[in-house]
């Protein structure tokens, strides 16, 4: 093999590696900001709604759907895995009461309720950590690709 396919080569599987610390480090925010009090995280569970509207998009951030609206599966580790090198992957709980979730309310809501409630800053912790989550990113992916596993498994 010529020296240039060989740094071609190498190249090539520079870039399958970001794209893996990409993906992988997008993955971990998915999975950290819908980790329940109960299992170390700091998402108030109680129906899985809330956790259930988080949402990825490759193009846009995912909107606030306004009133009382049940959830499903959105799908988000199928965006996230499908993302390229380069793109932006936005995530988003599209429960109206998400805001108010993270951090917290007090006074009277435009239905006339009032609440007195702290946040629980599920969203604000885990972007503190995105520094490490990353460099845990490219630990893993070093690890993966060091026993030829590849980009993605």
């Amino acid at each position: 093999m010529s020296f240039a396919a060989q740094v071609g080569e190498w190249a090539s599987a520079e870039l399958d590696r970001a794209e893996a610390v990409f993906q992988t480090a997008a993955q971990t925010v998915a999975n950290e900001v819908r980790t329940a009090v109960a299992e170390g995280g700091r998402m108030p569970v109680k129906t899985g709604n809330l956790r259930r509207s988080l949402m990825a998009s490759t193009s846009t951030m995912p909107t606030i759907k306004e009133g009382k609206e049940t959830f499903t599966d959105t799908g988000v580790e199928l965006v996230i895995a499908g993302a390229e090198l380069g793109g932006s992957i936005f995530l988003g709980f599209q429960a109206a009461y998400a805001a108010r979730m993270n951090y917290g309310f007090a006074g009277t809501d435009a239905l006339g309720r009032t609440y007195n409630q702290n946040g629980f800053g599920f969203v604000d912790a885990v972007a503190q950590r995105w520094p490490q989550i990353v460099a845990e990113a490219e630990a893993t992916v070093r690890v993966r690709f060091e026993a030829g596993a590849g980009p993605r498994t």
